[in-house]
C-alpha cells in the first residue's frame, strides 16, 4: 500500500523513527486490536491506538456512559451521558483518525461469546474492572493462543503484565483463581484517581504497539506496578510458566471457560 500525502503527514513522527519507519506504520495500519472495556483503562488505550493508526480496533462494552465515569474515562464527554460507551468511543476515535475502522460490540463478554470476539484480532487489551472478566480473558486468550495485556487500577495504584503464547506465564499462573466474592473492595467503594487510567492504559497501548511492530521488550514474565503517591514503578520478575497451571500447564485441568460471580472494579495486589 502507498501512503497518501495526508497519511505521510499524520504519521510523520512515527515514520522518522528507525524502530517504526514506513514498514512499521504499514504494520500498524494492517493490525487488528480488540479492547475489552471502554472505561478508565480502555479509554486511553483506544485513543492512543486510534491516533497511532492501528487499522482495525474492536471495542466491547455493555455499559452506557455515566456522569461518574467522566472523571477518568476521557474518551467520553458530558454530552455522551446515557449513550452506549462503545458508540461514544467509536465517535471519538473516528473523529481523531478516519483511517481507523472501529468495530463495536455493545454486549457483555461471557464464556459463550469471547472466543468468537477475539478470534480475528492480533492482540487483546484487558481494560476490564473485575476479576471474573480478567480470568475469562486470560483463559480464552490462552486457549485461542492470543497475546494480551492485563492491567488493573484502584486508588493511586496500578499494575500490568503481558501474555504472549509460549513466552511466559499467564495471569492464572500468577493469580491462581479469583478471590472470594466481596473480599476486595470495588473502585466504587475504594475510589480511583482519574489520571491512573491514563498512566496504565497508555502503557497497555504501548505494549500493543510494540507487539505489532516487533520491537523492544514486552512485559512477558514481569508484573509492572505503579504507586502514584510515591511516584515509584516496580518491575517484578514473575515465576516462569508453571507446568501445573490449570489453563496453560502441561496437563491443564480447565478445559472450558468459566463465568465467575464477583463484585466489579478491583485490582489484586
Amino acid at each position: 500500500m502507498a501512503f497518501t500525502n495526508e497519511q505521510l503527514e499524520r504519521y510523520s513522527r512515527h515514520i522518522i523513527l528507525k524502530e517504526v519507519g514506513a514498514k512499521g506504520q504499514k504494520k500498524l495500519l494492517n493490525a487488528k486490536v480488540l479492547i475489552i472495556g471502554a472505561g478508565g483503562l480502555g479509554a486511553p488505550v483506544a485513543m492512543y491506538l486510534a491516533a497511532a493508526g492501528v487499522g482495525t480496533i474492536g471495542i466491547a462494552d455493555a455499559d452506557v456512559v455515566d456522569l461518574s465515569n467522566l472523571q477518568r474515562q476521557i474518551i467520553h464527554a458530558t454530552k455522551d451521558v446515557g449513550k452506549p460507551k462503545v458508540q461514544s468511543a467509536k465517535e471519538t476515535m473516528e473523529a481523531m483518525n478516519p483511517d481507523v475502522k472501529v468495530i463495536t460490540y455493545h454486549t457483555f463478554v461471557t464464556s459463550e461469546n469471547i472466543l468468537d470476539l477475539i478470534k480475528d484480532y492480533d492482540f487483546i487489551i484487558d481494560g476490564t474492572d473485575n476479576f471474573p472478566a480478567k480470568f475469562l480473558i486470560n483463559d480464552a486468550c490462552v486457549m485461542a493462543k492470543k497475546p494480551f495485556s492485563h492491567a488493573g487500577i484502584i486508588r493511586f495504584q496500578g499494575q500490568l503484565m503481558t501474555y504472549v503464547p509460549g513466552q511466559g506465564p499467564c495471569y492464572r499462573c500468577v493469580f491462581k483463581e479469583p478471590p472470594p466474592k466481596d473480599a476486595v473492595p470495588t473502585c466504587k467503594q475504594a475510589g480511583v484517581i482519574g489520571a491512573m487510567g491514563g498512566v496504565i492504559g497508555s502503557l497497555q497501548a504501548m505494549e500493543a504497539v510494540k507487539y505489532i511492530l516487533g520491537v523492544g521488550n514486552l512485559l512477558t514474565g514481569y508484573l509492572l506496578t505503579y504507586n502514584a503517591l510515591t511516584m515509584e514503578f516496580r518491575k517484578i520478575k514473575l515465576p516462569t510458566k508453571t507446568d501445573d497451571c490449570a489453563v496453560c500447564g502441561t496437563h491443564p485441568t480447565i478445559d472450558h471457560l468459566i463465568d465467575y460471580e464477583q463484585a466489579v472494579c478491583e485490582m489484586k495486589h
